[in-house]
């Protein structure tokens, strides 16, 4: 299984009701993609200090999964009407893990 992570920084200006507006976006688009085993997106809580305004979780079986995701007509919608003028910066990683298939043996390789 493959962990998609993603944060983004917004550009001075982005609004509340823009990052609202994403984020029923991006679980509407979730929705649509079957390759998505789990999908978590939000705000970032500002617990830590410093850090990413917002995040994103996806969870597929596999890299043809993450593309499906990734490349779908859904998510390229929803990068045009929302991201692209919102993004100042986007950081991503993908980690590959068995451990969510596992319960219990949260440290995968460990």
């Amino acid at each position: 299984m493959i962990v998609h992570l993603a944060s983004f920084v917004w550009k001075d200006g982005t609004t509340s009701e823009q990052v609202s507006g994403l984020t029923a976006a991006l679980y509407e688009m979730a929705k649509g993609v079957p390759e998505l085993r789990f999908y978590l997106c939000g705000e970032n809580l500002r617990l830590r200090p410093a850090g990413a305004d917002f995040g994103v979780l996806a969870l597929v079986d596999d890299q043809a999964g993450l593309d499906a995701y990734l490349d779908s007509d859904a998510h390229a919608e929803v990068y045009r009407r929302f991201l692209s003028v919102m993004i100042e910066t986007r950081q991503a990683a993908q980690l590959e893990t068995d451990a969510l298939a596992a319960p219990g043996d949260w440290m995968a390789g460990h």
